[in-house]
């Protein structure tokens, strides 16, 4: 399951790189998740987020998939920061799974296919499960 996630973000991604090369129209980066702050104590104060743009001509549909992206991207970079490698990548983890579950829900409000709505679903399922799996083990860390 994992691995048909993140090969359909790729797709995804890979699908509108002339929406991704055009002005964004006036939309910015969704606002950052809240990682705990083991995560953060690395990460700069400042980081800019890696906002892809989005074309002015984009549906709604589309900038709600993408915004997803975007604070994923971001946060993913931060929770990186980690000192210890596993923190690191439990850190990088929960935000691309909080995109995933992003995407997610913007194909269930928009998309009208069955089977990738279902598959949609079970992501948002499978994916809030390991987030808080990951958070638990996280609390559990040396600070």
């Amino acid at each position: 399951m994992h691995k048909f996630t993140l090969a359909a973000a790729l797709l995804l991604a890979s699908a509108f790189p002339a929406l991704a090369q055009q002005d964004h129209g006036g939309h910015g980066a969704a606002p950052a998740t809240t990682l705990p702050a083991i995560c953060l104590a690395n990460a700069p104060q400042a980081a800019a987020p890696m906002a892809m743009p989005h074309g002015a001509g984009a549906s709604e549909a589309h900038t709600e998939l993408m915004a997803g992206m975007d604070a994923m991207n971001a946060d993913m970079m931060a929770g990186g920061t980690a000192t210890d490698i596993d923190v690191a990548f439990v850190c990088s983890m929960i935000p691309h799974h909080r995109g995933a579950i992003d995407m997610a829900k913007a194909e269930l409000k928009h998309g009208d296919d069955p089977w990738a709505r279902e598959m949609a679903q079970a992501v948002i399922t499978a994916q809030e499960k390991e987030i808080a799996d990951m958070l638990a083990w996280l609390e559990k860390q040396p600070q």
